[in-house]
């Protein structure tokens, strides 16, 4: 794992590397195979994890079974914070979507450290408040936005954080199988395929096996506004 990446968390933000270093020995390994369930929506919550490597899918279910993607994280960022502020039962499940590795740390351990340098606390919160934006501008989104609309911006959003530009445009390896793409714009299934059919017959995007090529970003960026 490198831990280079993990250090690039907002835990760290506010530390020295003489601290950064401490905090590190605080904290646990854990290595993860796509589908491996780390926490599931309803327990009891007592660690903060940093991704080194891999991705990881937060979702909630409803009472019928269905299931909405909220977030999907990427090396160097860090979930699980809530449980530190407001002790209670896990608001959401947490899957591999790729192999990945977890640095993990318990809230006692947390608790000492924010103690001590409110700094760091500070880093949370703003870290916290962005996802919150984030949840905000999703649920706006979801009133205001139609399917491909959705599906554009949701590309975009991959892109940003887990592409890779290439001679031809951007290649975005999100490990997302078609059903967890749709779950992640709040579509169906069939809707969404038929909107990237589409993007991919204008010649916006090229699909691949759980990846896809953005062939004109800025084509995209208008369809997702």
């Amino acid at each position: 794992m490198d831990l280079d990446v993990v250090r690039r968390a907002p835990l760290f933000a506010a530390l020295d590397d003489e601290a950064a270093d401490a905090l590190l020995g605080q904290m646990n390994g854990r290595h993860m195979e796509r589908t491996d369930v780390l926490f599931r929506e309803g327990d009891q919550g007592d660690t903060l994890y940093v991704i080194g490597e891999g991705k990881i899918k937060l979702g909630r279910s409803s009472v019928d079974g269905r299931e909405n993607l909220v977030a999907i994280l990427g090396p160097g960022e860090m979930f699980g914070e809530l449980s530190l502020f407001d002790p209670g039962p896990r608001t959401m499940t947490a899957t591999a979507v790729a192999e990945t590795q977890l640095m993990g740390l318990k809230n006692d351990s947390l608790t000492g450290l924010l103690t001590g340098r409110p700094d760091v606390a500070t880093a949370l919160l703003a870290a916290l408040a962005q996802r919150l934006r984030r949840t905000n501008e999703h649920l706006a989104d979801l009133v205001f936005t139609d399917v491909p609309g959705r599906v554009a911006k949701a590309m975009l959003d991959l892109a940003e954080r887990f592409g890779r530009p290439v001679e031809e445009g951007v290649v975005v390896s999100h490990d997302l199988t078609q059903e967890e793409l749709a779950q992640l714009v709040g579509a169906s299934r069939e809707t969404v395929n038929k909107a990237l059919a589409d993007f991919a017959s204008r010649g916006w995007l090229r699909l691949e096996a759980r990846a896809v090529l953005l062939l004109d970003v800025e084509r995209l960026q208008r369809r997702a506004r």
